[in-house]
């Protein structure tokens, strides 16, 4: 597969099958992905990667906390992510693009808006990795400057593309930062650390409806200014 033909493919997968993805194959992509570029090579990432019972028990963790979250939204104050992943004040374009994602997303599945039953188990979702047999954790060290988070980004761009390269499908989730209180003790991770994201990875559902979305861009001409 081409570069171009990797970024063009790469989408958020939501719905994996079972077949297992072999550890020689990670350890590739995550070896890979380290040649992206980092702030005076300080290459700022580590890497947890969940399978088979570790996998398991994470999954069952998180759901369940988000289950009782739903249930009693007074414990939000227990669930707060380490950084604004986010805006806090949302304004246009960028909650017209969120709307957007978020509506079509759920129209292709027959969500209708205030079916909060079915919109709670669409985000569970993301808690059960989309069945994906492979979770991946990263982390960041505290210390570390904002321009990290530049860096973690193309690191992840090149493990997902080359993983798009190798037939696998991936979804980057930040779904699971609010979470990190149960993550990070489960994973190992020291105290030191911050939750960056997670991520699922596999093989994708080639039957599943959900895997027919495809996010639209913002033609180039939009944001590109040129300067003569």
């Amino acid at each position: 597969m081409s570069v171009d033909e990797a970024i063009n493919s790469r989408t958020s997968i939501r719905a994996f099958n079972q077949q297992p993805v072999p550890r020689q194959l990670i350890t590739e992509l995550i070896q890979l992905a380290s040649r992206a570029p980092s702030g005076t090579n300080t290459q700022p990432w580590q890497v947890y990667v969940l399978q088979g019972a570790t996998r398991d028990t994470l999954v069952k963790q998180v759901c369940a906390a988000h289950d009782a979250l739903r249930a009693n939204p007074a414990l939000a104050a227990d669930y707060r992510e380490e950084y604004d992943y986010y805006p806090q004040k949302w304004v246009s374009p960028y909650i017209d693009r969120r709307r957007e994602n978020g509506w079509s997303l759920y129209g292709l599945l027959g969500i209708e808006k205030g079916d909060k039953d079915k919109m709670h188990a669409q985000h569970q979702r993301n808690f059960q990795l989309f069945d994906a047999p492979v979770g991946l954790m990263f982390t960041l060290d505290r210390v570390m400057g904002r321009g990290s988070l530049m860096d973690y980004g193309m690191f992840m761009q090149n493990l997902m593309l080359a993983a798009r390269a190798r037939g696998l499908h991936t979804c980057p989730q930040a779904a699971w930062n609010g979470f990190s209180k149960i993550i990070m003790p489960l994973i190992g991770a020291g105290p030191d650390e911050m939750l960056v994201c997670g991520m699922a990875l596999g093989y994708a559902d080639e039957n599943a409806l959900v895997n027919t979305f495809y996010t639209p861009r913002v033609p180039a001409e939009e944001f590109t200014h040129w300067l003569e």
